[in-house]
């Protein structure tokens, strides 16, 4: 990173709907706080709206989503447009799980930045986290 930042990366990490596994994002936002991130992560069932409206209290520069339960294609959908609804365009929307390799290229297509499968490096996540943040956020 050439760009310095004065301030920590923040974090959102949420499970959405009625997936209960959780293993997964608590892995991932203990290793983004070993990072040197701020994470907030809000635990399970979820709703986008919930989502959003939680990244917009706490001023998140990012949002990761992990998701295993094949609803990926309802939630990230319904969470973009929450978010542009709210002006809410400069805060990255990311995520993980079990998302078929063409889902993740329809996805971003409508604006869902990097998607991550099980057993991705954390340095990668992490990596893609700051990269993003550096090009895309001015603080």
């Amino acid at each position: 990173m050439n760009k310095t930042l004065n301030r920590p990366i923040r974090v959102l990490v949420a499970k959405v709907g009625l997936d209960g596994h959780d293993r997964g994002a608590k892995v991932i936002a203990t290793s983004l706080r070993d990072a040197g991130m701020e994470v907030i992560y809000t635990g399970l069932r979820q709703t986008p709206e919930m989502v959003v409206n939680t990244a917009l209290q706490e001023d998140v520069d990012a949002i990761g989503i992990s998701i295993l339960s094949g609803a990926h294609m309802t939630v990230f959908p319904k969470i973009i447009a929450i978010m542009k609804e709210k002006k809410l365009t400069d805060v990255l929307l990311t995520g993980g799980g079990i998302i078929p390799e063409g889902d993740m290229k329809k996805l971003q297509e409508i604006g869902v930045g990097g998607l991550f499968p099980p057993g991705t490096p954390m340095t990668s996540i992490v990596g893609y986290i700051e990269n993003w943040v550096v090009e895309h956020r001015n603080f």
